[in-house]
């Protein structure tokens, strides 16, 4: 697409559109919500038209060096592709899904969804390590979010459950990609990929 940075526009609209939300009324943050997520479906429709099978393995790569190491660098595989289509296809309809439903604090409940889209594709599309690992923890606020306030009965109980579960999970994933990164000296996931770590290690990793 030319030079065209897709993945950093599709992590843009909703975050753009998240901060829009929490300044409007129920209505128009209902509009704005569907807007953005149609805009990514559109976005993601031509990730998926222009992707090039059997060609190179990573696609649209985006890098840019931060600070200390870390990198902003973003590209997708052929399965990366699927969960971010099939990401963008579902937003749209989880907005139409709680049109009416959600009826208290509506432009703050957009404003999560659309957080958690922009995060999600985040993950499928990070090729740093680290970078990976911030999108996949940030996913957990707007999820919290979103059970703890707009929740069933028992949504506090469910949130903390949730919450504490999956950030148990997390810091064991942490431990192991600290390992990884000493072992292998990058934390560049296409390097990583190829690195050839212990068979023991990694069944402990």
């Amino acid at each position: 697409m030319g030079g065209f940075p897709i993945l950093s526009v599709m992590l843009a609209v909703p975050l753009v559109a998240a901060v829009v939300c929490l300044f409007l009324d129920a209505k128009p943050a209902r509009w704005v919500a569907l807007s953005a997520t149609l805009a990514n479906l559109t976005l993601g429709i031509l990730l998926w038209v222009n992707y090039d099978i059997g060609g190179a393995q990573w696609q649209f790569q985006e890098e840019a060096r931060l600070f200390a190491g870390f990198k902003y660098a973003l590209g997708i595989d052929g399965i990366a592709l699927l969960l971010i289509v099939l990401s963008v296809f579902l937003m749209p309809i989880c907005i139409l899904a709680s049109w009416e439903a959600i009826q208290k604090r509506v432009g703050e409940y957009m404003a999560a969804f659309l957080i958690m889209e922009m995060l999600m594709i985040g993950v499928f599309a990070a090729q740093d390590l680290f970078l990976f690992y911030i999108f996949f923890e940030a996913g957990l606020i707007p999820m919290y979010l979103i059970i703890g306030i707009w929740g069933g009965q028992d949504r506090i109980y469910a949130s903390y459950k949730f919450f504490l579960y999956t950030l148990l999970g997390s810091v064991l994933m942490l431990v192991a990609m600290l390992w990884m990164v000493n072992q292998a000296g990058t934390t560049d996931i296409p390097t990583l990929m190829q690195y050839d770590f212990p068979a023991g290690a990694q069944t402990w990793l």
